[in-house]
């Protein structure tokens, strides 16, 4: 079984459990609150950098 990747860099996932953190407010766990969310329009976006293929 291969390793899990790290969503925010090129390494292995270490479970350090920082993807999981609020981007607006870093001492919190993200909750999905949707503040995050670009409100500039007349509809929400979210920015998509990379899409990750997981191989089976």
């Amino acid at each position: 079984m291969s390793q899990k990747e790290c969503v925010l860099e090129d390494k292995a996932c270490i479970y350090c459990g920082e993807c999981d953190v609020c981007d607006l407010d870093h001492s919190k766990y993200c909750d999905n609150c949707g503040r995050c969310i670009d409100e500039g329009s007349d509809y929400k976006t979210v920015g998509i950098d990379d899409i990750l293929e997981i191989e089976e």
